[in-house]
């Protein structure tokens, strides 16, 4: 009969906490958004150029999370992008 390790587990650490995926991020970057910051464009229907950088090839909005836009200015956009859709700017 083989011989059984008898409360041996410590020399047996799991691959998983060896990897550094699973380790706590130290570096935060903080995304600006695009639209907040000093100088940035007026968010209209109007402006065809500014809201077509937030519209997809298929005509879907893009979502905040892929275009770090805040959540104030992309509800701003989306409806201002509605507006310009209804008007058929876009």
């Amino acid at each position: 009969m083989p011989k059984r390790q008898s409360g041996n587990k410590k020399s047996k650490q799991s691959n998983f906490a060896k990897l550094s995926i699973f380790q706590p991020n130290k570096y935060k970057f903080k995304k600006t958004c695009p639209l907040s910051v000093k100088g940035a464009p007026q968010v209209d229907y109007k402006n065809i150029k500014l809201l077509r950088k937030y519209v997809s090839e298929n005509g879907k909005i893009l979502p905040s999370r892929i275009t770090n836009v805040s959540q104030k200015k992309q509800r701003e956009l989306s409806l201002s992008i509605k507006r310009a859709r209804n008007l058929a700017l876009i």
